[in-house]
């Protein structure tokens, strides 16, 4: 089955640099982009300054399009060239659907195969798939290239697809070694097991794939206790593909950089940041980019880059497997994950963190409100372990931000399973929420 490995870093920096000038090439056929790449000469890429004058595009600015010019405009003609369409991700705003050529598809799917090797899985494992199975391609990713390598699958999907208490039958019948999907719902999917006598962690998943949801360290801990599983972090995004994934290592997300021109810059400047410091994430695709052209695509997230330190043994043999050459990604949080009550920023994954780390706690839900009086509050809405006393846990909850935010929120009670019950019907778990007119 065809990976395609790079050799050397010698020749993913040849890749890039032809690559890039191809992708401009493209874009330049666009009328989108023919003010944007005005002064750009394709030959002259490596130049810092030349670079630097395309400007980052965001998903704001393509959903401001109407749909037509969105497909006459950005898009590349001829339409009929497109073999399937990917729904943009995200909780929030009109979602925007890519049309992808059988080009794009290749090299898309390429992306996706190399997930299996990354975390060790092979034809000796079956994977229980609950990404959603739906317009939103992840799911139908993940299992199409699991096939292709011998890899069992069991296409479930999210509990919109097929009930979450179905799904708890099946991985206890069919006997999966990997379960796929959001974290929130395994965590869901954990905390309905407990509530029906089942102990996942007896079961017979050892890896968890998890992505599409930024991956707290509190989250992480949480699920490897209640599934009893090495959790692997994935992120990807449908402007790309698969771009980065942990392997056994666990000492980041090596990024394909064959496949994608990856940049970390200064949120304000847009200038690149030192290796190793927090900026944000700007992806070119360097491949799949025949129809949706994205130059300097800038997702939404805050991560960190630098060159992997040490081979990765994983390759077979003692040697080093062949994603060692790829960098290494940190995902710090979202640009756009925080709060701002009473004037103080409360940061989403600094929450979740924060929650997550009070064992009683088995699922929330934040928002912010507007009192009767006017004022503004923060609201924990939360289920507990059953057994858990809740005015132990709200105390808890309540002096924990109070510390942390010099904020105190109201904390609420809900049936357990009350929320896996809402993220079941969305692409993404909308776990904060702003309710302020």
């Amino acid at each position: 089955m065809e990976f395609r490995w790079p050799a050397s870093h010698e020749e993913i920096d040849r890749i890039r640099r032809e690559r890039l000038r191809v992708a401009v090439q493209r874009a330049l056929q666009a009328p989108f982009y023919r003010e944007r790449l005005r002064g750009v000469d394709p030959d002259r890429l490596e130049d810092p300054a030349v670079w630097s004058r395309i400007p980052l595009l965001t998903k704001d600015e393509l959903r401001a399009l109407p749909s037509e010019q969105f497909y006459s405009g950005f898009c590349l003609p001829p339409p009929e060239r497109a073999v399937e369409h990917w729904r943009s991700g995200g909780v929030t705003g009109r979602p925007l659907f890519y049309p992808r050529s059988t080009i794009d598809m290749y090299w898309g799917l390429l992306a996706f195969r190399r997930a299996w090797p990354l975390i060790g899985a092979g034809p000796q494992d079956c994977v229980h798939i609950s990404f959603p199975l739906g317009i939103h391609p992840v799911g139908h990713l993940y299992a199409r290239t699991a096939e292709e390598l011998g890899i069992g699958t069991v296409w479930c999907g999210a509990g919109s697809n097929t009930p979450s208490l179905t799904q708890l039958d099946l991985l206890r019948e069919l006997k999966p070694t990997i379960w796929a999907g959001m974290p929130s719902y395994a965590l869901h999917l954990a905390n309905l097991a407990e509530a029906n006598g089942i102990d996942l962690a007896q079961g017979s998943v050892r890896k968890l794939i998890v992505a599409a949801e930024p991956l707290s360290a509190a989250k992480r801990a949480k699920l490897e206790r209640m599934w009893g599983a090495e959790v692997f972090d994935h992120f990807g995004m449908t402007e790309g593909s698969f771009v980065a994934g942990e392997s056994a290592l666990h000492d980041g997300l090596h990024v394909w950089s064959d496949l994608f021109h990856v940049e970390v810059v200064d949120e304000r400047s847009g200038q690149p940041v030192p290796e190793g410091e927090i900026g944000a994430l700007v992806v070119t695709p360097l491949w799949n980019n025949t129809i949706t052209p994205f130059l300097r695509w800038s997702s939404g997230d805050l991560v960190s880059l630098r060159r992997a330190p040490a081979a990765d043994r994983g390759g077979g043999k003692g040697a080093p497997a062949p994603w060692s050459l790829f960098p290494l990604l940190r995902h710090a949080r979202r640009t756009v994950g925080f709060f701002k009550v009473r004037g103080i920023n409360v940061n989403h994954p600094e929450l979740e963190d924060l929650i997550y780390s009070d064992p009683e706690v088995q699922d929330f839900k934040a928002e912010a409100c507007t009192l009767d009086t006017g004022l503004d509050e923060l609201r924990l809405l939360v289920e507990i372990r059953r057994g858990a006393r809740f005015d132990a846990v709200a105390a808890r909850l309540r002096a924990a931000c109070a510390r942390t935010f010099e904020l105190t929120p109201q904390v609420v009670l809900l049936e357990s399973g009350s929320l896996g019950r809402e993220f079941e019907a969305s692409v993404k778990a909308a776990r904060f929420v702003d309710r302020r007119g």
